[in-house]
């Protein structure tokens, strides 16, 4: 090997390492050189077997493998090769093979003991990605059952190498970089309102004018790639994008050399992974898109988001690579401050449903994962894993194992299961991501053959793939095809509103402002944003629904309901025929149970609220007394009533299901009900319901204020020489005058005859003079007799 790299100090350590441990972690920054040095160096020292390194991107795999073999002098295919999902360069030659992380976990599933395989790498482990953890963890259990003779190496650039170390029960070897200086700028004060693209293209002029040398621009997605790319026209210098969706020989465009000076505008692809020669400026809008899956929705949703420092640090650091250079951040100082050491791992933030599929194949989640999967979205993978049949009780099911072996999404692979070879095109899509072409959400187009000359090749090797592993079936709408990984994403359009729909699962989506797909009745979603109240549906197609109700048959449910409606104030009895939470066709229920009815107007009752009759509140009260005072007697307070009104009031409400039927309902005869003879009879003892005056009237007593009281005219009360007792309390007596007005409210009768009674007397007499108004009321007789006129 020409052109000594740091790598090169540490290789023998590293060597001697794997030869006593069989296992090591490398830390090494970027541009040390460990990813074509450190396979080359394994086989060079006879490591038996096929040497197999993972890298987190096609691209990174793709590159790395041309560097080795141009290395050594031949071509990719004959003692380096790579693979992944679509592309393969090996033959029998092959010692050593670059794949895509996804590869390895589908290799140990078939053969746990990895015949032939002599070591594994797993390079840029920092990065986090689901299948290197799942691969990882994977292969620290093939190696301990299995093949202690399989050598790991671990290879990091920024990680903390040593719980990854304490993990694997390994050592740590750590190489120095070889970097230049560079220089960090930052913006004078931020962004505002300012686009990035904006920004980004000032910053690359700016680098222009100060710098010799190439750039590379960091931007987080191929739409700001492509816009900066159209600010950059007419720019003295080559301008090369560089984003894991372009064809491989624009990738390989991006990294050779230019004619005059290239700027390069890459995603995140360019931090690690790939050196980039003539790189002397870096220009960073301090972005980064990442998959956020949301357990609660099912949804993932892609984000834009700030970097962190470690991605800043590496961004940077490639301007420092063959000379002293200059970094151009597109924040501030003080902004700085603010960002996150380093971005989560995968495991935290992803859709969680392939991995909780792969776990169930291989029949354990009792793996060594460096950080353990979160409950709530295992939880919702397993969920969605059921619902498509991969799981039964948790294990899985041959449906299942035919999903894991097509190596796409469960969702895609249980749709070109049912749907077959005809689907293969569709899964190819939706699985590489394609989007429809700005301004419509509509993917037909992009299956009717109008897609980009970018990625027309390679979608045509992921469906021919797929289609050899789908079965035959019979030919089915698109539509359709794409309800069968998404049943829990038909989306129904509200009524009298363009563009916003429900979906089955419950959660609202809006199509973009005019957005043809927006007029559509049924639609089914395969890409929202998953942001907000509302996610934007970024891709869908139409379904007509008779194709939606024959796909789906097994889903739909027939609901017969009578429901409360607060705002119409009366019960309603619907038939109604749903999916999920769609409501397909809603009629009158014919012939409702009464019962039903009762149900649902027992809701409105708890919704209105109780209303008490005078004679209901007096009974309740003298309830609440009998009960302090030790009878064992039912609780009638509001806050008990409300609680077990299902048990007394259901019965009473047959006939009722409006507002007004309920305002009118005495409630009375329902809460006697509720007491037995003998706890009547308690109360009657304990609290009786009414008072008898001297003439033999029965006067209800009110219980529901201060204590028990009644009113009584004065002269019914002449006589009365004890005051009456009520519940072992007196009773609070409002004397009426004939006339029904209150005259005295006494609580001591025999009192009042003797204190107040002669100023009432000498009112009374002449506004009543028919009345008797006797000197002595104690001694009278008690009467409701007035005299005759003219006496």
């Amino acid at each position: 090997m020409s052109d000594a790299l740091p790598i090169d100090a540490v290789l023998p350590d590293l060597l001697a390492a794997l030869d006593r441990h069989g296992q090591a972690v490398l830390q090494a920054p970027p541009g040390a050189g460990k990813t074509t040095r450190v396979p080359l160096a394994l086989l060079a020292a006879g490591t038996p077997g096929r040497i197999v390194m993972l890298e987190p991107r096609r691209l990174a795999a793709r590159a790395a493998a041309e560097r080795m073999a141009q290395t050594l002098g031949e071509p990719v295919g004959r003692t380096v090769g790579y693979r992944m999902r679509g592309e393969s360069k090996v033959s029998p030659e092959t010692r050593i093979e670059v794949l895509t992380e996804g590869i390895l976990s589908r290799m140990i599933q078939a053969d746990p003991d990895l015949p032939g395989v002599g070591a594994l790498l797993f390079d840029e482990f920092h990065e986090r990605s689901l299948a290197a953890d799942l691969g990882l963890a994977l292969a620290i259990e093939s190696r301990a059952a299995l093949r202690r003779d399989l050598r790991l190496l671990v290879m990091s650039a920024t990680l903390d190498a040593q719980p990854v170390a304490d993990l694997m029960g390994a050592p740590v070897v750590t190489a120095e970089g070889r970097a230049y200086p560079v220089d960090l700028r930052w913006l004078p004060r931020p962004l505002g309102d300012t686009r990035i693209e904006t920004a980004t293209a000032a910053a690359i002029r700016e680098a222009l004018e100060e710098t010799d040398g190439d750039i590379l621009a960091f931007l987080p997605g191929e739409g700001e790639i492509r816009r900066t790319e159209s600010l950059l026209f007419g720019l003295a210098a080559e301008v090369r994008p560089l984003f894991s969706a372009l064809p491989a020989p624009a990738q390989r465009l991006a990294l050779e050399p230019a004619q005059g000076r290239k700027v390069v505008l890459a995603t995140s692809i360019a931090e690690t992974s790939l050196t980039i020669p003539g790189i002397r400026a870096v220009v960073d809008a301090g972005r980064a898109r990442r998959s956020r899956f949301d357990p609660g929705s099912g949804m993932s949703a892609l984000v834009t988001e700030r970097v962190t420092k470690a991605e800043a640090t590496q961004r940077a650091g490639r301007a420092g690579r063959v000379a002293p250079g200059i970094a151009y951040r597109l924040w501030t100082r003080g902004e700085e401050g603010g960002l996150q050491p380093f971005p989560p791992p995968e495991i935290l933030a992803a859709d969680l449903a392939p991995f909780a599929l792969d776990l169930a194949l291989w029949g354990s989640d009792d793996l060594p994962f460096l950080t353990r999967p979160p409950e709530g979205a295992m939880a919702e993978a397993r969920r969605l894993l059921a619902d498509l049949g991969a799981l039964d009780g948790g294990r899985i099911t041959p449906h299942g194992r035919e999903m894991a072996a097509m190596a796409v999404h469960p969702r895609l692979a249980h749709m070109l299961l049912r749907a077959g070879k005809g689907a293969a095109l569709l899964a190819a899509l939706l699985s590489e991501g394609e989007r429809p072409s700005p301004g419509s959400g509509d993917l037909s187009p992009l299956l009717d053959g109008r897609l980009r000359p970018e990625s027309r090749d390679r979608l045509k090797r992921e469906s021919q793939r797929l289609a050899r592993l789908a079965p035959d079936r019979p030919a089915m709408d698109v539509g359709a095809m794409a309800a069968l990984a998404y049943p829990d994403r038909i989306a129904l359009r509200r009524p009298g509103d363009a563009s916003r729909f429900l979906l089955s699962g419950g959660r609202g989506a809006v199509a973009s402002p005019g957005d043809p797909i927006g007029g559509q009745r049924l639609l089914v979603v395969t890409d929202l944003d998953g942001a907000g109240e509302e996610a934007r549906i970024r891709a869908a197609l139409p379904i007509d629904e008779t194709d939606l109700r024959a796909v789906l048959k097994d889903r739909l449910r027939t609901v017969e309901e009578a429901v409360w409606f607060p705002r119409d104030g009366r019960v309603q009895a619907r038939r109604q025929e749903r999916l999920g939470a769609l409501v397909l066709s809603d009629r009158p229920w014919e012939n409702t149970p009464p019962e039903a009815i009762a149900e649902a107007m027992l809701d409105g009752a708890r919704a209105l609220g109780f209303r008490f009759s005078d004679a209901a509140e007096r009974f309740r009260a003298r309830v609440a007394l009998a009960r302090g005072a030790g009878g064992d007697l039912p609780d009638l307070s509001d806050a008990a009533l409300l609680e077990t009104a299902g048990d007394w009031l259901l019965p009473w409400l047959d006939g009722v299901r409006t507002e007004g039927e309920w305002r009118k309902l005495d409630l009375l005869p329902a809460l006697r009900d509720m007491l037995s003879h003998g706890q009547m009879q308690e109360i009657d003892r304990l609290v009786p319901g009414h008072f008898t005056t001297p003439l033999g009237r029965s006067i209800p007593i009110d219980y529901a204020s201060e204590g028990p009281a009644i009113e009584v005219r004065l002269q019914e009360m002449l006589g009365v020489t004890a005051h009456p007792l009520a519940a072992g309390r007196p009773i609070r007596v409002t004397l009426l005058s004939p006339g029904q007005k209150p005259i005295a409210v006494v609580s001591d009768l025999p009192g009042f005859w003797r204190s107040s009674y002669p100023e009432v007397r000498k009112e009374m007499r002449g506004r009543y003079p028919r009345h008797p108004w006797p000197e002595s009321p104690w001694e009278a007789e008690p009467t409701l007799r007035a005299k005759p006129r003219g006496t």
